[in-house]
């Protein structure tokens, strides 16, 4: 059906259809009358039209790094939850950590076949810098610290130095290290250096031999965890940059008759679902995903519509959640 047949249907003109379709002013007889024919006929608008006339698609691509992730699951719940009642739709872009893969999806995203785009990031390569900058359409950063558009990231330092400090305060002196890529700004870099800094606070040594590097999954956890304990080299804490890695890491020092806390205190960061069901339960560092999904669409939006033009950073706090994984030596 087209808009010259939903006008001769209701009496009005094609002028009076296209307003009501593009919330233009028109009285309330002839939007009443267009609004039944709609209803009668199941019309529905042609994007490309609705485009062509706009200028807008009404979509908003998401790039995201792993569909089976939690944390991005909490992340598209606040972002589903904070687009829900406007005008705009979703499309997933799900990369599986392929930061080729990201780069393409930013390529067509940003040619204008959506109106904006939210990439949950993971690494932000001199390629990525170049493509947001020369993006068409305005970008918002979440997950990550970037100086090329606008952000919405988390305390990864600061969270990393009070796990730190806690694992201290439990009597930890020999404190160990499973992280993930530096490239990883946020998870990798940062959290390593709160811990450092944490370390350094207390007059504690960082050793390197006591640290390993692996991918964000539990069998990451327990391999790293294995590596560790075959250089036999004591140690008493252990901080994982993610709860999946110390979950996995706590199955292996089980299995080597490792007690947890008793002999080695572990933390994590992300506070998943599975730190409160494993046994022990896992001290961890909440982080507010869901917050950041709403906040980066509130920023997307005010720019689409002309409310915000400059550059926003967001960085939201965190909450230590101390459980039986960090019990007091002695």
């Amino acid at each position: 059906m087209t808009i010259a047949e939903i006008a001769a249907r209701a009496g009005v003109s094609k002028t009076a259809v296209s307003r009501y379709l593009n919330d233009g002013y028109i009285s309330e007889e002839k939007r009443e009358a267009i609004r039944r024919v709609i209803e009668e006929t199941g019309y529905v608008p042609s994007r490309q039209a609705q485009m062509l006339r706009t200028g807008r698609s009404r979509l908003i691509g998401v790039i995201l790094p792993r569909i089976d992730s939690e944390s991005v699951s909490r992340i598209m719940r606040g972002i589903s939850r904070a687009l829900d009642g406007t005008e705009f739709q979703l499309l997933l872009a799900n990369t599986e950590n392929n930061a080729a893969r990201e780069l393409e999806y930013l390529e067509v995203f940003r040619k204008g076949h959506v109106d904006g785009v939210l990439l949950i990031a993971t690494v932000l390569s001199p390629a990525h810098r170049k493509a947001i900058r020369e993006s068409q359409v305005p970008i918002v950063v979440i997950g990550q610290h970037s100086v090329d558009c606008s952000c919405v990231f988390h305390d990864d330092e600061a969270a990393a130095r009070a796990l730190t400090a806690h694992l201290i305060e439990t009597g930890r002196r020999r404190i160990a290290y499973i992280g993930v890529t530096t490239r990883d700004h946020a998870a990798g870099m940062l959290r390593k250096k709160g811990v450092q800094n944490a370390l350094a606070a207390a007059g504690l040594p960082w050793d390197d031999a006591l640290t390993e590097q692996t991918p964000f999954s539990f069998e990451g956890g327990q391999e790293a965890c294995a590596r560790l304990l075959k250089r036999n080299m004591k140690f008493d804490g252990l901080f994982c940059a993610t709860d999946s890695i110390a979950i996995g890491a706590i199955r292996t020092l089980q299995a080597a008759g490792k007690r947890v806390p008793e002999t080695v205190g572990v933390v994590g960061v992300g506070h998943s679902r599975l730190s409160e069901l494993v046994r022990p339960t896992l001290t961890t560092a909440h982080y507010y995903y869901e917050k950041s999904g709403e906040e980066a669409v509130r920023i997307l939006l005010g720019i689409l519509n002309g409310q915000a033009g400059m550059r926003q950073e967001i960085r939201l706090g965190y909450e230590i959640i101390c459980q039986e994984s960090t019990g007091k030596i002695g």
